[in-house]
């Protein structure tokens, strides 16, 4: 069994729980109630609200305890940070909690544990010949990346039950056989009789396989992508600039789909007056890297965020006012709820409200209800077709019944004789 030799920092600890507990930096507090871990504000000093008094003290305060502050007196924010940030990522009695951290907000600050010393050291397990022991922290990016979205999409469908009074789960839709059905209606008045004849023709295949996503990708208002995806998963996230194209996919894949953000295209570029505003996108850009991800699960659509970048949306079943923010935390996001939406339709087909059921993310700034989207940088709008499907058939029937209502209107007796005439196939 390999043996570590475990770095002693207590009085780092020591140190950083004496602060916590003081109260005298700015949002340097505990985290959870049992104080094993605690925020540090991160906010970068070359944000124009930045104030060093403030956002800096706790880092300029270790700067001082270890007598490396500057002889002449001159500010350092980024090296102060820089020293704490390496001491605690250095010492194995801090952990950084990712999940708990918050980098994108006006306040930005991260999340440390304090690890119990039984947790220190190194991972447990059998050195081989000649391999040195690893961190567990220490992993390939893209590798744990792919594990973290390949579980969560787990995740989300084993959480998420499927309602026994639903039965919307599956994505395809059977309509009715094809068929053309004569309606006579005979109307009497007085000793006259009218006879109105309505023809319908009902088009249907006898199979039909919806789109599970029907996503498109907005630029200041201009659509510029546009995709239709077959399955419960997709990935929608930047794919930076490489000088090695990217593989392919393959056709024996098992993965998700996957749609690239795509650069600004270059018609966009030709108008002066969006000129500081491409500016803003290709910076916003990047920080969509890691992107999102959407599931199709048993009690709807669901979402997880990734991305650094924030990622605010609104929906047809959110229940907060104001802004939605997609929080980069392990439980996801519902963003459409069947349960809900069956309870819409039903009420649509008596004659209530038609459903609503598009999606739309915003990515890197706040969105409120009655805000334009064309003057959003980055917009996502998400239909889902087999929705819009069962909504456009209950139309269909209550367009039906409208005629039917108006011809029983014309009726002295406010009554209509309706003959059914079916036309048997060749």
């Amino acid at each position: 069994m390999a043996s570590g030799r475990i770095r002693s920092t207590r009085r780092l600890r020591s140190w950083i729980v004496e602060q916590v507990n003081s109260g005298k930096y700015h949002g340097l507090v505990w985290d959870n109630p049992e104080k094993t871990m605690f925020r540090i504000p991160w906010k970068h000093a070359g944000k124009q609200d930045f104030r060093t008094d403030e956002d800096a003290a706790i880092f300029k305060a270790w700067a001082e305890f270890k007598g490396k502050l500057l002889e002449n007196g001159n500010s350092d924010p980024a090296s102060w940070k820089t020293r704490l940030r390496c001491a605690l990522n250095k010492s194995p009695e801090f952990c950084e909690v990712n999940e708990r951290s918050q980098l994108d907000i006006s306040e930005p600050y991260k999340v440390y544990r304090l690890v119990p010393l039984e947790q220190q050291g190194v991972v447990k397990v059998k050195k081989e010949k000649g391999q040195k022991p690893v961190r567990s922290s220490r992993r390939r990016r893209s590798e744990s990346e792919q594990d973290e979205v390949q579980i969560a999409c787990k995740k989300i469908k084993e959480e998420v039950t499927v309602p026994q009074s639903i039965n919307m789960s599956a994505q395809e839709i059977i309509p009715h056989t094809e068929r053309e059905i004569t309606l006579q209606a005979e109307v009497e008045t007085d000793n006259n009789n009218e006879d109105i004849q309505v023809n319908f023709t009902i088009e249907a295949v006898e199979k039909r396989v919806l789109h599970s996503f029907h996503i498109t990708v907005h630029y200041i208002g201009q659509e510029v992508l546009r995709r239709e995806i077959m399955g419960n998963d997709v990935r929608i996230a930047y794919l930076p600039p490489s000088p090695v194209p990217p593989s392919p996919p393959s056709l024996n894949s098992t993965g998700f789909h996957r749609i690239p953000l795509p650069d600004p295209p270059s018609d966009m570029s030709s108008d002066p007056s969006l000129a500081p505003r491409l500016t803003a996108l290709n910076k916003l850009l990047p920080f969509m890297e890691s992107g999102i991800i959407l599931t199709s699960a048993g009690g709807g659509i669901y979402a997880k965020r990734f991305c650094q970048g924030r990622v605010f949306w609104r929906g047809p079943h959110n229940t907060t006012t104001g802004p939605c923010k997609m929080e980069r935390a392990s439980e996801p996001t519902q963003l459409f709820n069947k349960d809900i939406f069956k309870q819409e339709l039903d009420a649509f087909r008596s004659g209530g409200k038609q459903p609503q059921s598009e999606i739309t993310l915003c990515f890197g700034e706040e969105l409120y209800d009655g805000d334009n989207i064309d003057d959003k940088h980055i917009i996502i709008k998400i239909s889902i077709p087999w929705v819009e499907s069962q909504i456009n058939e209950v139309k269909t029937l209550r367009d039906s019944i409208a005629i039917l209502k108006s011809l029983a209107s014309q009726s002295p007796t406010g009554e209509v004789t309706l003959n059914l005439v079916e036309l048997l196939q060749q």
